[in-house]
């Protein structure tokens, strides 16, 4: 099942610091069948995000600096955004790091905060927002392809 506009319309919202459309939205899709692809939409969003900022050339030290950073920009954020889960989560798409052990809720929080960040810091125009949603929406749909 490919990924929906209203799962993307989510993303969006949540990506242009529009929580109160992103919370009705995704309360929407779970209320349907959309929670998988919204996921997936995530996912292949936060991959980017990382891939775009860290590359290749990271290091530990930029991956702790990086989410310090992020932490720092609000009391909300650095309740919400475990720092060593923040890292792991980096590291799981840099190098394949395990997440396993992390809860699948705490995982999804701490991967919204720091991807929100991730696009934050990327100072996108409206057409390379619109640009990286849609590179994101066909990774996301190449990983539902099975589904």
């Amino acid at each position: 099942m490919p990924v929906t506009d209203k799962q993307v319309a989510a993303l969006h919202a949540l990506l242009t610091g529009n929580g109160a459309k992103n919370r009705q939205l995704v309360a929407e899709l779970r209320s349907g069948d959309g929670g998988a692809g919204y996921s997936a939409l995530v996912n292949a969003a936060f991959f980017e995000a990382v891939d775009r900022r860290f590359g290749k050339a990271s290091t530990p030290a930029s991956i702790i600096e990086y989410i310090s950073d992020v932490r720092s920009r609000s009391d909300e954020i650095a309740e919400k955004v475990d720092p060593g889960v923040g890292e792991r989560l980096i590291r799981k798409v840099l190098v394949g790091e395990s997440t396993d052990d992390v809860d699948s809720r705490t995982s999804a929080t701490v991967k919204l905060f720091v991807l929100a960040a991730l696009v934050a810091d990327e100072n996108f125009g409206v057409a390379e927002l619109d640009q990286f949603l849609a590179k994101v929406r066909k990774m996301a749909d190449y990983l539902l392809r099975d589904e």
